[in-house]
């Protein structure tokens, strides 16, 4: 299955009245420190505190429309563990999720919270992937992939559908890129409702696997980076999604851990909403002018909210 207009639109339909329609803001602040007319899709304000419950959603619903689904096991450091984990326990579905040992407490705590079961695992030295199959073995369970999945990116496509409906005539969408499922997702939507938006994906200097695939032309794998974005740190980009990015993007805007904590803090001092630090680096491109804006409308999709607060503290500390 594709990824298509049609998938899109059926998304859309599973997510009626059960994702948050999140809202659309602009800050005059923002804005003239930018030098443009920034729109920022408040994501970090979704079910579970991120995007990820829309694909996580649409992913788990459309296999129930097919079949009995007793069990779902998905691999996350944080967001996309929500996310399955709320949409297990609205659908009445048993959920394990596998977490690297060194995810933020405040992620493990919520994932917790929605009453999935975790498995630890080391991500410099254990393959999620891996483990993560070996359990549905096990257990009888389907593997919800965090972005690799047609149907994921689907589901996370609807926030482009939903910020084009609030503002259609934007010249340019930047979200953050990881494993690319929300890119992919988005691109493909905002691409079919608006053919002339500009569209560019942001990663952290140090996270820039999708930066270096561009330049290849071709996927790049790069050891697991060391980042304050925790979701942002892949190694690759998926091999569904990175053909898709490749052909709609202008291309991948790189932020530093500084400007992403710069940012992070702006918006929370000045605008009042608190977003995580993966959620903050389109932000962040856009603010520290890593590509030439300058009053244009720019759409930027604040991903998430979820930060541990002892970190959160020391981002408060060494903000410039």
């Amino acid at each position: 299955m594709p990824l298509t207009w049609e998938e899109i639109e059926k998304a859309r339909a599973r997510l009626d009245g059960v994702a948050h329609r999140t809202p659309v803001f602009h800050s005059g602040q923002f804005d003239q420190k930018a030098g443009c007319t920034v729109y920022f899709k408040a994501e970090n304000l979704q079910r579970g505190g991120a995007f990820k419950f829309r694909g996580a959603y649409n992913k788990i619903k459309a296999e129930t429309e097919k079949r009995q689904v007793p069990a779902v096991v998905a691999f996350s450091s944080g967001n996309h563990a929500h996310a399955v984990a709320l949409t297990a326990r609205i659908l009445g579905i048993r959920a394990t999720i596998v977490m690297p040992q060194d995810a933020p407490e405040a992620k493990v705590n919520a994932t917790r919270g929605y009453g999935a079961e975790i498995v630890f695992y080391d991500r410099y030295g254990e393959s999620r992937e891996e483990l993560g199959e070996k359990i549905c073995r096990e257990r009888g369970a389907i593997l919800v992939p965090p972005y690799d999945d047609y149907l994921i990116m689907a589901g996370q496509a609807t926030t482009a559908v939903e910020l084009l409906e609030d503002v259609p005539d934007l010249d340019f969408l930047l979200t953050a890129v990881s494993g690319n499922g929300l890119m992919a997702g988005c691109a493909t939507a905002a691409k079919h409702l608006s053919s002339r938006i500009r569209i560019y994906g942001v990663e952290p200097e140090s996270a820039n696997d999708t930066f270096l695939s561009f330049q290849k032309k071709e996927r790049v794998h790069i050891p697991v980076p060391r980042t304050i974005a925790d979701g942002l740190q892949s190694t690759s980009p998926g091999e569904l999604t990175f053909p898709i990015v490749s052909k709609l993007l202008e291309g991948i805007l790189l932020v530093s851990e500084q400007e992403l904590i710069d940012t992070l803090v702006f918006i929370l001092e000045r605008i009042k909403i608190l977003v995580e630090p993966s959620g903050a680096a389109p932000a962040a491109a856009v603010f520290h002018k890593k590509a030439d804006f300058t009053g244009r409308k720019v759409g930027v999709v604040l991903s998430g909210g979820n930060v541990d607060r002892l970190k959160l503290a020391e981002y408060l500390k060494t903000a410039h």
